[in-house]
């Protein structure tokens, strides 16, 4: 399958896609296949190559903004630094999360080590990020949650999901319960236009999440 087969939205500004989950947006330092590899695969007859507009984990799955001319990308990144663009996830949980609705408000820093890499933890003195959250529905002791973030910070969702609502996401193997595919996907994206309506794009739930999910 192509990156042509998983285009959700095309004009002549942007192209949005379905990012399918194991394929990371820049090529790897180990090397393998990745959208920026395979980038022209979205020229669609454009000389220019589309430039990704933001970034998706690596086994996050769902909708992937791409600009299409200069002043486009322009546009879209400065929509991006105000944070004019929604963005809009659905994530499985591997527990029981209390409440129904809320704002998470924790801040995030990088922390490292020799043996165990690099991951992003809540302190106080790191960088804002707040996350509003919804419930959606709890099935056989998980609870798939909607998540807003409103910052930008390296693997929020994965990091506020744990210690933010008390459980990681299903199948992320750093902040999470490993095993499987992770349960995290970037349903939506409400996108401003300079000329007409904002743009609402939408990515359904891929085949790797549990079927009770499509019942939404």
């Amino acid at each position: 399958m192509t990156l042509e087969d998983r285009i959700i939205y095309i004009d002549g500004d942007l192209i949005a896609i379905d990012k399918p989950a194991g394929l990371p947006v820049d090529a790897p330092r180990r090397g393998g296949d990745s959208i920026e590899e395979r980038i022209d695969e979205l020229k669609l007859g454009f000389k220019r190559p589309p430039t990704a507009m933001h970034r998706l984990d690596q086994d996050t799955s769902g909708c992937l903004l791409f600009a299409r001319n200069p002043r486009a990308r322009a546009e879209i990144q400065q929509a991006f630094e105000r944070g004019a663009i929604e963005k809009r996830y659905l994530a499985v949980l591997g527990g029981e999360v209390d409440g129904e609705e809320g704002l998470i408000d924790l801040p995030l820093e990088k922390v490292s080590s020799a043996e165990a890499g690099w991951r992003m933890v809540g302190d106080s003195k790191g960088k804002p990020a707040q996350t509003r959250w919804r419930k959606i529905k709890v099935h056989e002791g998980k609870t798939l949650v909607e998540f807003k973030p409103l910052t930008g910070r390296t693997h929020q969702i994965r990091v506020h999901a744990r210690e933010g609502l008390g459980h990681g996401i299903m199948g992320d193997r750093v902040y999470g319960y490993p095993g499987g595919a992770m349960l995290l996907h970037a349903a939506g994206l409400v996108v401003p236009r300079v000329k007409g309506d904002p743009l609402s794009l939408e990515a359904p739930l891929p085949d790797h999440f549990p079927d009770w999910t499509r019942e939404l």
